[in-house]
């Protein structure tokens, strides 16, 4: 006799989406977008000052300036991997301050434990896109409670839109192409490639630039 495995109930993630009471976004928001309407769209990319994290000294010095941060934008980078059931932990975290971005080499950094204070800060909010799997990567690395999290693909669902993936968001809200030419590329190498720094910066700077949007629109 066959039995079905049931299924799970779906995981809440209201709390990764503190939208305000009553919020709502322009109907011309909720549509979805195609990949040649997104193909139109001017190309952009982080042109301010990108910080390779490679040292433990390095790594102090960044949470230094970082805990002085009201809104950081987040995200991480993985080797990829094609084999079904593995998934090796992030190789970068990005964090994108009002003015410039942090890449953490998180292979170099022996004190990596550092992070922890900041990733468990209730003071900064920390803003990106699949936030609940960056996050499970990460724990692969330290554990920590992680506290004042965005996921601005959570937020876009609660309020209807059919946009949900950062460079969706990123059409819709911004007007803006943002490139994916680097996605599969090989995050875990020593030494990064300049194509693979400004795609990683800019993933984590427009994830800080759409949490701006939304607040602007009276959404967060």
């Amino acid at each position: 006799m066959n039995r079905r495995t049931p299924k799970k109930p779906p995981q809440d993630l209201s709390h990764l989406a503190p939208i305000l009471e009553g919020a709502e976004v322009p109907e011309e928001h909720k549509r979805a977008f195609t990949t040649e309407e997104i193909g139109l769209l001017p190309l952009t990319a982080f042109v301010g000052k990108i910080i390779l994290v490679e040292s433990d000294r390095q790594l102090h010095q960044a949470m230094h300036v970082l805990h002085e941060e009201e809104i950081l934008g987040f995200d991480t980078e993985t080797r990829p991997i094609f084999k079904k059931g593995v998934t090796p932990p992030p190789a970068l975290l990005q964090l994108a301050s009002h003015k410039d971005v942090y890449i953490f080499q998180l292979a170099k950094l022996a004190d990596k434990a550092v992070l922890t204070e900041l990733l468990a800060s209730r003071h900064i909010i920390k803003s990106g896109v699949s936030v609940r799997d960056d996050l499970k990567g990460l724990k692969q690395h330290f554990e920590f409670t992680e506290r004042r999290f965005v996921d601005l693909g959570e937020v876009a669902k609660r309020l209807g839109m059919m946009t949900h993936g950062l460079r969706n968001l990123s059409a819709n809200l911004m007007g803006v192409r943002i490139s994916k030419g680097a996605q599969c590329s090989n995050w875990a190498r020593e030494a990064l490639s300049t194509k693979q720094i400004v795609y990683a910066a800019t993933d984590a700077w427009i994830s800080r630039e759409l949490y701006l949007k939304f607040s602007d629109m009276g959404v967060l």
